[in-house]
């Protein structure tokens, strides 16, 4: 197995961190609108698929995404194949939905998607029980935590910033572990 524990316990500390996690001032936090056209590739957050598909993508968005490499990660595969089980087939409004998720997910390029590693897993285990814990989340909020968890880290590994508009939950990330980069959006309302 490629999983260190002591290693990961080491590099995260879960014992040393005591609670809370507040979120950052905006000025604090590293936003889309300040990052170069061209550059690096990019891991997409689910956020930046539902935002696009919904229509409410900024406009700096859909640029940014136009020129940069995008990589896809196998945690969104699982959130957007969730639909397929989760929306009711008798709403008249789910044939439609569908159809558009499953054509987003033909256009991810085998070579760019993405699946978290045995460490990947067994680090967003214990940054997603630190998340929990420091972030206050509610009850049934851990499943969250992990995906989120496992997608700042799979950015982490490949080197690249992580694109999502949710803001707290990894802002919350990045002051856990600040070399998980990531750029920050907000959705047009």
């Amino acid at each position: 197995m490629a999983f260190d524990l002591d290693a990961t316990l080491r590099r995260l500390k879960p014992h040393r961190k005591y609670g809370p996690l507040l979120r950052r001032s905006d000025r604090d936090l590293p936003w889309l609108d300040d990052a170069p056209a061209i550059g690096t590739p990019v891991l997409l957050d689910s956020t930046v698929y539902v935002d696009t598909l919904q229509g409410y993508s900024p406009p700096v968005l859909d640029a940014f995404i136009r020129l940069r490499a995008c990589n896809h990660s196998a945690v969104c595969l699982s959130e957007l194949t969730h639909l397929f089980g989760r929306l009711d087939p008798r709403d008249p409004r789910t044939k439609g939905a569908l159809a558009t998720v499953r054509a987003t997910i033909h256009d991810i390029p085998r070579h760019r998607l993405w699946a978290p590693d045995d460490e990947c897993w067994g680090s967003a285990g214990i940054l997603a029980g630190l998340l929990f814990r420091l972030g206050g989340y509610p009850a049934g909020a851990e499943r969250k935590c992990v995906n989120d968890a496992l997608i700042g880290l799979q950015a982490r590994k490949l080197g690249i910033p992580v694109v999502s508009r949710n803001l707290a939950d990894f802002d919350y990330l990045n002051q856990l572990l600040p070399d998980v980069r990531i750029l920050l959006y907000r959705r047009v309302t």
